[in-house]
């Protein structure tokens, strides 16, 4: 499921890969440990606050505040097609960051530290395999609705 990434994990199993398989449905996963409460995005499997493996997955609205910024203007190998782009780090509600490209709705122009923005999952549909990735866009951005949660 992190090839979904564009990377292959060679570690054969995460107690936290689910998150992946959440994103492509179109919800954005944080983890909330069973024992002590504490919410981190991204998900992880062990608590930072307790050290408890006892966690669940919990969704995240996506509303959060602009970190920071910064304009790629010379790409890392495999990202050459697409500078320059915007990245953004988010500091999410719910506690932890994101990190994303800026979406169509900000304009460069527009950016500005400490702005209220909202993180939407993504999915690449025009590539032969699946990418699931973010993007930072102005709040209240809507992304369609995700089907039920299809975990086994």
């Amino acid at each position: 499921m992190f090839s979904w990434f564009g990377k292959v994990s060679f570690v054969p199993y995460s107690k936290v890969q689910d998150f992946a398989v959440h994103l492509k449905d179109g919800r954005l996963m944080g983890s909330r440990c069973k024992d002590c409460g504490f919410q981190t995005f991204p998900p992880r499997a062990d608590c930072p606050k307790c050290m408890s493996g006892n966690f669940e997955f919990h969704e995240y609205s996506g509303q959060g505040t602009l970190y920071t910024y910064t304009r790629i203007d010379a790409a890392p190998t495999g990202f050459e097609d697409a500078v320059p782009y915007t990245i953004a780090v988010v500091e999410l509600a719910e506690g932890g960051r994101a990190l994303g490209w800026f979406g169509d709705t900000i304009q460069a122009e527009e950016i500005q530290i400490g702005m209220q923005v909202q993180v939407v999952p993504r999915v690449f549909e025009d590539t032969e395999d699946i990418r699931v990735y973010y993007t930072v866009e102005k709040p209240s951005t809507t992304w369609s609705e995700a089907p039920p949660p299809h975990l086994g």
